[in-house]
């Protein structure tokens, strides 16, 4: 191991260990979603349930994971989680679509931007913005949404 997997491997035991409810330390099916998002990951529901194997309502319920056992249901859930799609990042753009024309205000999406989540510094968000605002300040939703998706694929 690197001393990133480590350090990695350290803060998954870690997070585990915290929501352990059992003196035998293993881990609730329920809980498992729950440690992904102590660790900065963000999975949905049907990601975990995926990672999991699709388990039953009562095997959520009542399943339980040893730290060994955990560990590549974490694997997997890496893996194959993948963070905003393209319809994902459609869905969260349209919230700003108020008259409802498949626009945007530059100014708006900006300050998200800059206030929100994982916040962008001024740099990111201007090469973030850089050539998709019309003259008017308004962004297309869609071709935005494709812009975005490309420079992820090219990080």
């Amino acid at each position: 191991y690197n001393r990133t997997n480590v350090t990695k491997l350290l803060e998954i035991k870690e997070a585990y260990e915290i929501f352990c409810r059992t003196t035998e330390m293993e881990l609730g099916f329920d809980q498992v979603g729950d440690v992904f998002r102590a660790i900065n990951l963000n999975p949905t529901i049907e990601d975990v349930e995926n990672a999991l194997g699709n388990p039953t309502k009562e095997d959520m319920a009542a399943k339980k994971l040893k730290i060994e056992e955990f560990l590549p249901v974490y694997t997997k859930l890496v893996t194959e989680f993948t963070e905003g799609t393209y319809d994902d990042i459609l869905e969260g753009l349209r919230v700003f679509d108020k008259e409802g024309n498949g626009t945007v205000m530059g100014a708006e999406i900006r300050h998200v931007l800059r206030t929100l989540g994982e916040k962008m510094t001024t740099q990111e968000i201007s090469a973030c913005m850089d050539g998709q605002e019309d003259m008017n300040g308004s962004i297309n939703i869609d071709t935005f949404c494709r812009y975005l998706l490309e420079e992820k694929k090219a990080e």
